[in-house]
């Protein structure tokens, strides 16, 4: 009996050890552990992807498009990157902001064309295009402007931009105002073949006059944008040729017009300029010309400017600039540039060094000649 007892005071002690050391090394540690740190972490965690999510569609806003269509019935709503409208409808595009620039398809300027009406209200730029034709698809885009007084700066971060296709079955491509167009292939920058079409889904192939045959667009060296038309990644003489576009929309197919591609000889960058005097001796009395010329790209122009030795003195001199295209070989064009200073009467005051400047979009370079009186 005795035995027994001791047994079960001895299971007894044991058990109520057990039951008051465990809460003592584990419970009452994990419990504060659990209640503060876990549930913070569970609260943490999800609330800063959430802050960044909102930073990030803050940062998006500030850079997303400022421009919005007007709808019928007073809605609103923002335009796509390509919109596709019957020729004939109007449109009417309008953008934030109290000063607003606009771009558009040029002719509308050149014509000055009463169909188009852009406005500056108090709180947004609005223009209008009524009764649209093919000849209106195009790019349209705005900017906000910044302005210091007189001067103002085009706020990258708040644009916007909309390509118009005004569809028409009967204008396959976009209308032009010649029959017949030059490109200039030049070999270190891409030339396109301006063949746009009215209608986006239009299958459009590009052909060669001589010999008749397919040019086969292979998406790497040439490619078809149907916002510009055909480029041409990397030009070559190769390229040179009478080309046009053929186009076919559900119905019989459509021609554009011809384009003659030539090949510039003369690569891009600052004129390649030479000066040369009719006389780098003159004697008193004598007509003097200096000659000041430029072979360059048939596309861009060159400004001339001089100085003279007689300029100081307000030597009276005639100064005349000229420009025309000239074919070294077949399908090869350069643009060649001129400028005369001429002195009549050449005298003392008039000797010295003859300075010509020419510039172009890409530099400048300046050469000089020496005339002596004999």
């Amino acid at each position: 009996m005795r035995l027994w007892v001791l047994l079960s005071l001895l299971l007894l002690h044991e058990t109520l050890q057990n039951v008051t050391g465990q809460p003592a090394k584990s419970k009452r540690p994990k419990e504060p552990g659990e209640n503060k740190i876990k549930p913070a972490n569970k609260k943490m965690k999800p609330k800063l992807p959430k802050l960044k999510e909102r930073e990030s569609s803050d940062s998006s806003t500030k850079s997303q498009s400022i421009m919005i269509q007007v709808m019928d019935k007073g809605r609103f709503q923002k335009p796509a990157a390509t919109l596709s409208l019957p020729a004939g409808q109007s449109i009417e595009l309008r953008c934030k902001g109290n000063k607003i620039g606009w771009s558009y398809p040029s002719y509308l300027d050149t014509f000055k064309d009463s169909r188009l009406s852009i406005k500056q209200l108090d709180r947004y730029g609005q223009l209008i295009l009524t009764n649209s034709t093919a000849a209106d698809s195009g790019e349209y885009s705005c900017w906000l402007l910044l302005c210091n007084g007189y001067s103002c700066k085009k706020d990258e971060s708040k644009t916007g931009s909309t390509y118009i296709f005004f569809t028409d079955k009967g204008e396959l491509f976009v209308p032009t105002s010649s029959y017949f167009e030059i490109v200039y292939l030049n070999p270190d920058k891409p030339a396109v073949i301006p063949c746009r079409v009215t209608i986006p889904s239009a299958k459009v192939t590009l052909h060669r006059e001589f010999p008749a045959e397919e040019i086969k667009t292979d998406g790497t060296n040439i490619i078809y944008d149907v916002k510009k038309g055909f480029i041409y990644q990397h030009p070559t003489s190769d390229h040179i040729g009478v080309v046009y576009c053929r186009a076919e929309s559900q119905g019989a197919p459509q021609i554009s017009i011809k384009y003659q591609l030539l090949y510039v000889e003369v690569p891009s960058g600052p004129p390649s300029t030479t000066i040369v005097a009719s006389s780098n001796k003159a004697e008193g009395g004598d007509n003097v010309n200096v000659l000041c010329i430029v072979l360059g790209e048939p596309d861009i122009e060159v400004e001339f400017s001089w100085k003279y030795p007689g300029e100081e003195y307000e030597r009276p001199a005639i100064i005349q600039d000229s420009w025309r295209l000239i074919n070294r070989g077949i399908g090869h064009t350069t643009r060649i540039s001129k400028s005369v200073i001429a002195i009549e009467d050449f005298e003392t005051i008039d000797a010295g060094n003859y300075i010509c400047t020419a510039q172009n979009l890409r530099g400048q370079t300046t050469v000089a000649t020496r005339v002596e009186l004999t």
